[in-house]
This record gives C-alpha cells, structure tokens and sequence, in this order.
C-alpha cells in the first residue's frame, strides 16, 4: 500500500467483518455493513477501484450446538441464515461486488494453503495443553461449550473470550471454573495435543504494523497493550467436527481427522477468498485479486528488522477493514500475523466502530429488545433513511444511540428540512418557469462552495469519516437554502429575468452536486434526484468533477424525496416495541418456571461462610458523580464513586447496558475494601454491586447516605 492519499494508482478492496450465521439481522448488525457499502462507494468517486467483499461465517461452537439443537445439521442450519443475510443485505442498498461464505471450496483450499505456508515458514508448532472436558457426555468442550471465570479480571467469561469483562481473547485452557454448557455440570480439565501459530514470531512486525495503521484511533490503541506486552501464541485448532480440517504438516501433509481449524483462522481468509472469487467472475483485466493481496509483500518466512523499511516502500493495494471493535484483537494482532507468515500484504486501515444501543440500553436479542432489519423493512421506512442514521450519527468509533424519536428528528430536520427541501423547491421553481435548467453559467460564488463540498468530501474519505462524508452533502443542500432564500428568484421574474435564471441555475447545479455527494450514503435517493435533473445514467457512474459539470436543459416537475415522519406514526412505533419486550419477557419467564435448570440460574454455593467472613467485608453506600466509557474497552466504564470518607475510582462493566450519561447522583452499593486492580490501563478501586446479565445495579430503598455501612 502507498500510504497516499486516495485515490491510489492501486486497487483498493474494502471488507466487513463476517456476520456469524447464527440468528437474525438488527439494525445494530447493519452499521458495520452499510458503513462498508457506503465507504466503498465514496472510494470510487474519489476515482479509487474498489472491490467490496465479504461473505458468512459459517464454522464455530455456537452454530455447533444450534444446529444440534435444532436437529439439523451444522452445514445446513449455517447455509439457510447465510442465504437470509444475503437476501438482506441488497435490501439496505448494501451491494457486495462478492459474497461468499467460509465453507465454501475456495476459502477451504485458502485456508489449508495458508497453514502449510505457516508450517513451512517454522510459525507452527505443536504442545499438549489442557482442554476443557465434560466428563458426562465424554466430549471436549471447544469455546462456548465452555463457560466459567476470566483468569485475568474474574469476570464471568465464555470459553474463548472474557466478553463481559476485560475482553481478553482466551486460549484454551485458561478459563477458571470450567462449566459445560451441554449439561451444567462442572468441567474438568484433559492433556491434549494442538496446534499453534507462534504469535511471538511476529512481535517485532506486529509494533511496526501498528504504527503504519490507518483507520480509527481505537483500532491502532487498543492493540498496543497486547503487542508491546507478552504475546501469547495461538491456538489454531480445535476438537470439533464442524469445521475446515487441519491439512497436515508440510506440503502433501495428511489431514488431522481430529482436529479442525479455530474458526478464527478461517473466517479472515474468507476476505482473501471472497476477492479472488470476485476476480474469477470479472476477469484480472477488470480486477486483480492478487494485485491487492500478494503482489509487492515482502517475501513468508521469519520477520526480521528489515520489515518495517519493506513494507514502507512495498508496491501494494490497498485492504480496508471495516469491523465492530469487539473484534480488533483478531484484526490487528492475530490477521496481520497471519497474512506475514504466508507472504501476503498487510491491511491499510481499520475501522473500528462503536456499538449501536437502543434508546440508552444495549439490544437484547433474548428479550427481542431490538429493531430487526426485517421489521424495520416491514414498517415501510426507505432503507436510505436508517443508512443516513447509522453513519452520520456520531464519529465511527462511538456508540450510536437509536431510538424512533432520534430517528424521527434526524429524518425530519435534516433529510427532509434541509436536503429534500431545497432539492424540491429548486427543481420545482425550475421546471415550472423554465421546462430544466435556465440558460446560464455557474456564478463564482456557488462554484467556489461546491468546490469546498468537494474537498470537504475528500478529505472525509481519507480521513476515514463516514459521517463527514455524508455531512458535506446535507451542508451544501443548507447553503443552497440558504442562497435561494437570500435571492429570492420569485421576486427577480419580473423585474429582473436573467438575475433569477442565475439564481435558479445555481440551484441546479448544487442539486446536482449534492446528488453526486450524497450518492455513498443515500444511493436510492441519490439517484431518484439524479434522475429528476434530468441525468441519463447511474449517479454511482459519475465521479466528483460532475458536480461541477452542467446539468441537463430540460426536466419536468419532481417529486418530493423523503417524507415527513409523524409524532403519531413514532408513538405506535414504540408501542409495538414495548409490546415485543414484553411478550419476550413473559416467554422468558414462562419458560424459566416449566424448563428451570441449574444453568439458567446459579445454584446456591455449598460452601457456606462464617459471619465473621462476612464481616470482613466493607460494604458502603456510594453515590456515583462521574461515568465515562474507556477508551477501547467494549463493556467497561470509568466511575467516580462518593462513598463518604472519600470519592473512590470504580472500573465497572455497564458501558453497554446503562445511560452512562443518566448515571450521576445514583446510588449504588460498594465494596470498599476489594484489592485495587487495573483494567485497560484503568485503576479500579472497589466494586460496585449488580444483578443479573444486565446489571442490575443494586441500590437502597431509602436516602442512605454515601459512606452508610451495609450490614
């Protein structure tokens, strides 16, 4: 990659993360895959080429036990939401140039290659580690088969990552008080041999790969505690059969029938894949695969410290990563190492966004506390509308937060007020006194303003910021209402006919303009007005110097572009949303009093604790004055603690699951005497008291004052 600005004489290929096949779409899936259509787009008007690829991910524990679940098999229960996704996508204007999924033949023959490209290079080695064991069934417990608590943070984790606590990927192994989560019953740990990449191989690389990075702080950030820490090597292979087979040492090498591969290892690949499938449809002349990942990259084998100046001349194209940040750990540290150890091109950038959160509170699938892609469809909202929403709202890396009533506002005042205003009352006022476009030139002062749309827009791309992007074309439709209200071309008829025919022209010719920039973000509505102006052709045809170029004669009157939403129609969305929850939650709680086992709540510990135990706790009232998120933590939240004598620093996991903004003057319950930790460079003084998966957080019926003992 050339590290200059876009566009690049190389190609560019853009990915999402993998959706996991293993339920249905929210909205809060789509931000990642809309913010990848739409930064693929707004590559190519740069004039970038650009393929956008993804694909399903089809391998893993969880679609493991669903599919066992639902009497199915993995291949077939993985299949049918992988053709769901890939209906779904286009119907959000997502438009994949290919999608693939992980099990398919040129990902498994990928995979297998890259593998033995490791063992060869000397990166794979072989030890016997302890595996988690369910004694009952006699089976290995891979990842989520396996629940029990974090090593690192104590927090309640699942077999491959402390997902409610310090976020740390976990080899296996290493997770504490294993609980099979086929029986409920504890676990126990086996010797077993398995396979490693050797992640310390890369170390070196891996501190200069982070520095050339380009994306989102968050993703270069966040990395950097891992890669200048102890790297842990990599297990790459797991006891399943659901899976791609772990070809073998060396070239020729016979599968291990005992073992495939980590589903971490193959789903990355399936970005590699997913291009070269693309190009097999297209031809090299169009699109050449290994001109993005391979052509240029320094030769497989051990790094060394001629890495970084290799790489900082290498002749490549240019990858983009568009992903959630739960999952940067395996974009920044795991993928690079891989694509080195196989001699394959390092990525650009990566960008790593926010979660989206439902009216101040994480989605809830289990208490179907969400806005799926299906009933927002069903609703008869444009799909421009929630893309418009997703990647404006907001910078990419932080939360989103949606509610009908935020959606309904930014609909209102900004599609329909400012851009579906101006472009309406424009070609309206056009068409009705001049049959198009009025007999004039563009006036010094609106090229001027579009020009700085332009650049505005460019800089947006490189600056990897989709909602600047998108903001250049709304501020240019406000500057044309702003203009059009300054001249008053209603009242130049008359008295001055060629002043109002360049005021109307100027109009024009911002529409125009706002067509070709909004294109990216709104690509159906861009091209209706495309269209009302009079266009021939596709709008996503026409590059940035078509804003400036003169829009056809003739046209007829238009059509308005978007539609006002009603406080009514809002009021019933949200009623239909609390009815959903509830009925959820009745289920839930129905189904816990007919089918209540020991995993769906904790059984009561046996081993009891004297008073004087207890006593030695110093539990307090506390009154939270300050919550802020952590900065690269997916989860955890920085609390400033009033408990009486003093104000304690409090680390707690409830990002997602709290308002933190709502947050201060709460009460809450401490313990104050806990040993003070560190999570994510964070120091934790204490612990605040929850309940449940959603964290409760316990407080006091009355006004008991911060410092106040429990006892």
């Amino acid at each position: 990659m050339s590290h200059d600005d876009f566009p690049t004489e190389h190609p560019a290929v853009v990915t999402c993360g993998l959706p996991y096949a293993n339920g249905d779409l929210h909205i809060g899936h789509l931000r990642t895959y809309i913010s990848g259509d739409a930064y693929a787009r707004a590559l190519e008007k740069l004039g970038q080429q650009t393929a956008f690829v993804s694909g399903s991910d089809m391998h893993g524990t969880p679609v493991a036990v669903n599919a066992e679940k639902q009497g199915v098999s993995p291949e077939e229960f993985a299949l049918e939401h992988h053709e769901k996704y890939a209906e779904t996508f286009p119907q959000f204007n997502v438009e994949f140039d290919n999608y693939g999924h992980t099990h398919d033949e040129t990902n498994t023959e990928l995979t297998q290659e890259f593998v033995r490209s490791w063992v060869e290079n000397d990166h794979v080695f072989e030890k016997e580690i302890q595996v988690a064991w369910d004694p009952e069934a006699d089976t290995p417990l891979p990842d989520r088969y396996v629940e029990g608590t974090c090593p690192y943070c104590g927090a309640k984790a699942r077999g491959d990552e402390c997902d409610e606590g310090c976020q740390r990927h976990l080899e296996p192994g290493e997770i504490e008080n294993p609980v099979s989560t086929i029986t409920g019953n504890p676990a126990e740990y086996r010797t077993r041999e398995h396979k490693f990449l050797r992640l310390s191989d890369f170390q070196e690389y891996l501190a200069g790969f982070i520095d050339r990075l380009e994306g989102t702080s968050n993703a270069r950030n966040q990395p950097k505690e891992w890669i200048e820490g102890e790297l842990q090597d990599l297990c790459i292979t797991r006891d399943m059969d659901w899976g791609i087979d772990y070809p073998g040492d060396g070239e020729g090498g016979e599968e291990k029938e005992d073992l495939v591969l980590y589903v971490w290892v193959d789903a990355p690949i399936e970005y590699v894949a997913s291009t070269k499938q693309y190009t097999e449809r297209v031809g090299a002349d169009e699109y050449d695969w290994e001109e993005v990942w391979k052509d240029g990259a320094p030769d497989a084998g051990a790094p060394d410290e001629t890495d970084d100046e290799a790489w900082e001349s290498a002749d490549t194209g240019e990858i983009v990563h568009v992903i959630g940040r739960d999952i940067i750990q395996h974009h920044t540290v795991f993928w690079p190492s891989m694509l080195r150890g196989a001699g394959y091109n390092e990525p650009r950038s990566v960008m790593a966004s926010g979660f989206v959160n439902l009216d101040g509170q994480a989605f809830s699938t289990s208490r179907n506390r969400a806005v799926w892609a299906d009933d927002y469809l069903d609703e008869g909202f444009h799909p421009d509308l929630v893309r418009y929403y997703l990647t404006t709202t907001g910078g990419f890396q932080q939360d989103v937060d949606f509610s009908w009533e935020k959606f309904q506002e930014r609909v209102n005042g900004e599609l329909v007020g400012t851009l579906g205003n101006f472009a309406y009352r424009s070609l309206l006022f056009s068409a009705r006194n001049y049959d198009g476009a009025p007999d004039a030139e563009t006036s010094e002062e609106v090229a001027d303003r579009i020009e700085e749309a332009i650049a505005d827009f460019e800089q947006a791309v490189n600056d990897y910021s989709l909602k600047n992007a998108g903001d250049a074309a709304v501020a240019l439709a406000g500057f044309g209402n702003e203009y059009i209200q300054r001249n008053e071309p209603w009242n130049l008829t008359g008295d001055e006919p060629e002043r109002a025919e360049q005021v109307i022209y100027d109009c024009v010719q911002i529409a125009k303009a706002v067509a070709v920039l909004s294109a990216p973000v709104l690509p159906d509505k861009a091209q209706t007005l495309w269209t009302q102006l009079g266009e021939d052709g596709s709008v996503h045809d026409a590059n940035l110097d078509a804003c400036l170029q003169s829009p056809p004669g003739e046209f007829g009157e238009p059509d308005e572009l978007f539609e006002k939403i009603e406080d009514e129609r809002v009021e019933q969305l949200n009623e239909k949303l609390q009815e959903r929850i509830e009925a959820a939650t009745d289920d839930s709680d129905e189904d816990e009093s007919d089918t209540m086992s020991d995993t769906d709540i904790e059984p009561i510990a046996e081993d009891r604790i004297s008073f004087e135990d207890f006593q030695n706790l110093d539990i307090r009232v506390g009154e939270i004055e300050v919550a802020e998120p952590i900065e690269g933590a997916d989860d955890l939240a920085r609390l400033e603690v009033d408990i009486g004598t003093e104000t304690r620093q409090i680390v707690a996991g409830i990002k997602q699951l709290h308002d933190l903004d709502s947050l201060p003057g709460t009460k809450v319950v401490v313990v104050a005497n806990l040993e003070q930790a560190e999570l994510f460079g964070v120091e934790s003084n204490g612990m605040v008291l929850a309940a449940g998966e959603e964290a409760d957080l316990l407080t006091t019926h009355d006004d008991s004052a911060p410092g106040t003992k429990v006892k």
